[in-house]
């Protein structure tokens, strides 16, 4: 295998790639045997083994190491399928655009968004935008911030409605909206609803819903636990939905924590109980986040620009990841 002594500019670097090579080495991460991977694709396996080392004689280094029969992606190799992932997405999202253009219809959106945004800014935002794009097909993602990024990398989300979170994998613009607050909720009938007062102490007597480990909010309540000394309830539910984590409080004496905005919303129509307890961290702010290596679509410009309309929005910022 050849290799390389000076890192290659990036035109060099396209110049040697090939979307075969891609689809490769995707493929051997995917069925982790090159023989599989080659009948994937319809090639044999020679012409394959062949394809892997040119690839890797391209990026300088080898990518996989050989694990008894099958092959593993080294530190080199995870770093580049990573990126590879994010060009088939590109690939995929251009084919389906192009799809849909030849078909008549007007393309399609696709958002993710974290609930704390859902109620107000996402809504009328998508609205504005249905109104200039009658026939736009629109997708919506509400998650994590953390597995709504996955998508962004991957390609299969267009902008996103987060926060910056997890290790610098890739670059994107974040633009902050504002700060979030969370609220300690329960149901109507749950004994702690009608106390003026609740202590940290009078909630560790309940079992709790909390979001997944890596997540934001989960980060803020375990801080929020650990400057009490004292370890998470025994029993957790974990969910992602907020809208599960509430049908689960209203039903039980389970006990919840979810953005301010939604739980407002809901303790207005009489669906839930805000616990007077506050929770000392604040979530960081949230924000539109883009890709910066992926060029905008015309309705996800107009998103983000009737998005960031709204008052109350900071000043546009550029920050990496």
């Amino acid at each position: 295998m050849g290799s390389i002594d000076r890192q290659q500019s990036t035109p060099q670097l396209l110049n040697r790639l090939r979307m075969r090579q891609i689809a490769l080495i995707l493929a051997i991460d995917e069925k982790r045997t090159l023989r599989a991977a080659a009948l994937q694709l319809g090639m044999t396996q020679p012409a394959a083994t062949k394809m892997l080392h040119e690839l890797e004689d391209a990026l300088g280094q080898p990518l996989f190491e050989r694990v008894g029969r099958g092959l593993q992606l080294n530190d080199a190799g995870a770093r580049a399928t990573g990126y590879f992932r994010g060009i088939r997405g590109s690939m995929e999202a251009l084919n389906r655009e192009l799809g849909e253009l030849r078909l008549g219809s007007a393309g399609k959106f696709s958002v993710g968004s974290i609930m704390a945004a859902s109620p107000g800014r996402l809504s009328e935002a998508l609205l504005g935008l249905k109104a200039l794009f009658p026939l736009l097909a629109i997708e919506i993602a509400v998650d994590t911030s953390d597995r709504l990024l996955a998508q962004l990398r991957e390609g299969v989300l267009e902008v996103v409605i987060g926060r910056r979170v997890g290790p610098p994998q890739f670059e994107y613009s974040f633009t902050p909206i504002e700060d979030e607050g969370l609220a300690v909720v329960v149901g109507n009938d749950h004994p702690l609803a009608r106390r003026r007062r609740v202590e940290f102490e009078a909630l560790l007597a309940y079992s709790w819903v909390l979001q997944p480990t890596g997540s934001p909010m989960r980060d803020v309540i375990e801080h929020e636990f650990r400057d009490h000394d004292a370890a998470l309830p025994p029993g957790l539910v974990e969910t992602g939905s907020i809208l599960t984590a509430i049908n689960l409080i209203r039903r039980s004496t389970l006990v919840a924590v979810i953005p301010e905005a939604v739980a407002q919303r809901d303790a207005a129509h009489g669906v839930l109980r805000i616990l007077p307890y506050r929770i000392r961290q604040k979530l960081p702010a949230y924000g539109s986040l883009v890709r910066k290596d992926w060029p905008l679509s015309r309705p996800a410009e107009q998103f983000l620009e009737l998005l960031h309309r709204s008052p109350g929005t900071r000043a546009p910022a550029d920050s990496k990841a």
